[in-house]
């Protein structure tokens, strides 16, 4: 993952680039991650987790769990592993994943790929943590019942994880964003937040929604109490993009998302009237995109693409940046900034 490696990364099949990568941040955690960056501490306190800063890495980059101790040893504060799925599965035919170099993006179509819960659940309980470790989980492509296979994640999950993410965003497995409204979301609501026990319970969305669906979304949230929103995932829409693969099916992620995502936050913290913790996600590459993020009403922020393009270095960079940017505008600290846009 060294940035002085991405143009021998860049050479080689984005996919395979991507698990090279998470070797590399395996091998590093195994050792004490001798290349870990240095953390500014600014604490946000979420659903009663201490952050030990608000940057954290989004679900995707390490599915099963391989590379959690590399990349805390990163800078991140938080770690969300998955999606994982009740049983393993390949995911999506290859290729699946797609770099947009001269948009600083990505397309993916992969599909939940990853070796299944009880396997990375193994690698997370044993797993060295330097911060809050997520466990994001969703349904199986061929599932009967995928309300069932949610509610067995998070049961499975919750008593190894500081938190449990239920993604229903994903535009890579078929109709699974139908979950994002109407008797389907508040049946797995109901059903997730049941066996979640005492752990948080977050919900990821995707950013392709109307202003009726984020209401509904906001309202069943509320209702069923859960802890926090991420906000969003990739978008099926297509902005005016420059690279060669942009018109590959898939997820959008990287920074042609980076409006639309912004947007999506605004639109939540209002209709959620701040009862509900907001962490945004999509496209956040720097200190001031993080930053406008939680001044727009973001209690963290979440990132994974902008690693491709920034190197294992962006963490320690937005969080060191974080820090001179509150300073300067007078805050004491990450929360006293959160929605003052």
């Amino acid at each position: 993952m060294s940035f002085a490696l991405r143009p021998l990364l860049f050479a080689i099949d984005a996919e395979r680039a991507h698990g090279l990568s998470i070797e590399m941040l395996a091998g590093w955690g195994a050792i004490g991650t001798p290349f870990a960056a240095a953390s500014t501490a600014l604490p946000v306190t979420v659903a009663g987790l201490t952050f030990p800063n608000p940057v954290g890495l989004a679900a995707g980059a390490d599915k099963d769990g391989r590379g959690i101790a590399g990349f805390f040893g990163l800078g991140f504060g938080s770690v969300e592993i998955g999606t994982l799925t009740p049983l393993p599965q390949p995911g999506n035919p290859e290729p699946r994943l797609f770099r947009l170099r001269a948009d600083r993006g990505v397309i993916n179509r992969m599909g939940f790929n990853n070796g299944g819960l009880a396997a990375a659940l193994a690698r997370a309980k044993a797993a060295k943590r330097r911060g809050i470790l997520g466990i994001n989980v969703g349904a199986n492509k061929h599932a009967v019942d995928r309300i069932a296979d949610y509610e067995a994640g998070v049961a499975a999950a919750a008593p190894i994880a500081d938190y449990v993410t239920i993604n229903i965003s994903s535009p890579n497995t078929p109709g699974l964003r139908d979950l994002q409204h109407g008797r389907a979301l508040v049946g797995l609501l109901a059903r997730a937040t049941a066996a979640r026990g005492a752990t948080p319970l977050f919900l990821k969305v995707a950013p392709d929604q109307e202003p009726t669906q984020i209401d509904e979304i906001a309202k069943a949230a509320i209702d069923a109490g859960i802890d926090a929103l991420i906000v969003g995932n990739t978008t099926v829409g297509r902005p005016p993009l420059a690279s060669p693969d942009a018109s590959e099916a898939g997820g959008l992620s990287g920074a042609p998302l980076a409006p639309l995502a912004a947007q999506r936050l605004r639109d939540f913290r209002s209709a959620t009237g701040g009862k509900v913790s907001l962490i945004a996600a999509g496209g956040i590459d720097s200190g001031a995109e993080a930053y406008a993020r939680i001044r727009a009403g973001a209690s963290l922020v979440q990132l994974y693409t902008g690693l491709v393009y920034g190197g294992p270095g962006l963490p320690s960079r937005i969080v060191h940046d974080l820090a001179a940017l509150l300073a300067r505008d007078g805050f004491a600290n990450v929360e006293d900034a959160i929605g003052r846009d």
